[in-house]
């Protein structure tokens, strides 16, 4: 399986400055490639192949007095970010066509000079040296702050330059899964019950919600109310904008952090989990009073990530239906008496009529394992 291994780097200004350069070529180069395939589009003309546009935006183009500045940057960079065009446009024509499935994919938009910025490079563009530098195609050795070492030899790396500043290097490698010892089923698998109040209730524990966003609101709030009152284009809008970026990125790194630890102790401790699978659009629409608290949870993101470290690690995972009634359905004598809708949100505990008191989140959890457990053996049996 490929993974990513993100690492910082600290390019000197020389370094820097050149980045910035090779970035603005690559950006040119892609929004070269995506006006030029519109505009054939529109004049009705055959679609160009990725070999005619890679001829004509790239080895052509720096042949002629507006883009001779081109060769300053590499050329292996260009290419991929070329490469990311066609597989911009790959992707929207199979969503189009119902190849592929998922949320609505739409067609490739010009990147922007301001945001995140990036440059991939293949084996021939990059090299790591003896002494821990990593050497960049007309760039030279860059400082890499390295946490932890890489289990093979990468196939690409991507350089990112983030809105605060930063610079990273992503790595992208090649390892094998890496089975955990295997745990007693019965003891040790769990439902996952996702919500607000608390972000998960595992079987036999609840982990609290970290509410970053919300932490953060006060000052995010005064930062872009100063943003509001500078003037356009001006070095104090600039720096305006820069703090508020640095409240996003702190958001942003806590959160990832926090998902990567609750799930990583979660597939250490269970042998399967049973996760319920949840509309976020419908909960974090414009409609209902909960986006910013759901939107906040990440639990997409969690979801995804947890996923991928199950099948890394071998460990079961299933997700149960949305439409199964895990808060209202008694996990002692299956009737479905518990609170219903977002109006009975606010019912924590409640009182079935065969006589079980029920803890909201722990009674759901319940019937999230029981279900995921039938949903793992149907498919077991069927294999």
């Amino acid at each position: 399986m490929k993974l990513r291994y993100n690492y910082r780097i600290h390019p000197n200004r020389d370094q820097q400055q050149a980045l910035t350069r090779f970035f603005g070529c690559a950006r040119v180069v892609y929004n070269d490639g995506l006006r030029t395939r519109n505009q054939a589009y529109k004049r009705g003309e055959p679609f160009i192949t990725d070999a005619q546009l890679q001829k004509r935006i790239i080895t052509a183009a720096k042949r002629t007095p507006d883009r001779e500045w081109l060769k300053e940057a590499p050329s292996v960079a260009l290419v991929q970010s070329l490469g990311d065009l066609h597989a911009a446009y790959r992707n929207f024509f199979a969503w189009r066509r119902g190849d592929r499935k998922g949320p609505k994919v739409n067609p490739p938009k010009p990147k922007r000079k301001s945001g995140r910025q990036s440059l991939r490079f293949t084996r021939n563009g990059f090299v790591l040296r003896g002494n821990g530098r990593l050497f960049i195609a007309k760039l030279g050795d860059v400082v890499v702050r390295w946490s932890r070492s890489l289990p093979s030899e990468p196939s690409s790396v991507t350089i990112i330059k983030d809105p605060t500043g930063r610079y990273f290097a992503s790595f992208v490698i090649e390892t094998e899964d890496k089975p955990l010892p295997e745990l007693d089923l019965e003891d040790t698998d769990t439902g996952i019950d996702l919500g607000l109040s608390s972000y998960a209730v595992l079987r036999g524990r609840k982990i609290t919600s970290p509410k970053f966003f919300r932490r953060e609101e006060r000052k995010l709030r005064r930062a872009q109310r100063k943003v509001a009152r500078t003037q356009k284009g001006s070095n104090n809008r600039r720096k305006a904008k820069l703090a508020v970026a640095k409240i996003h990125t702190r958001i942003a790194d806590r959160r990832r952090n926090f998902i990567e630890q609750e799930t990583t102790k979660i597939v250490r401790e269970s042998q399967a989990v049973y996760l319920e699978d949840l509309n976020l659009k419908g909960m974090g629409n414009s409609r209902g009073k909960l986006g910013k608290s759901v939107y906040d949870q990440s639990f997409g993101i969690f979801a995804r990530v947890l996923e991928a470290k199950c099948h890394r690690y071998r460990r079961g995972f299933t997700k149960v239906d949305r439409w199964f009634p895990s808060t209202q359905l008694c996990s002692h004598c299956g009737q479905l008496t518990g609170p219903k809708g977002r109006q009975q949100l606010s019912v924590r505990v409640w009182t079935c009529c065969c006589g079980a008191v029920h803890d909201r989140d722990q009674n759901a959890e319940r019937n999230l394992r029981a279900e995921g457990r039938r949903i793992l053996a149907a498919g077991s049996a069927e294999r």
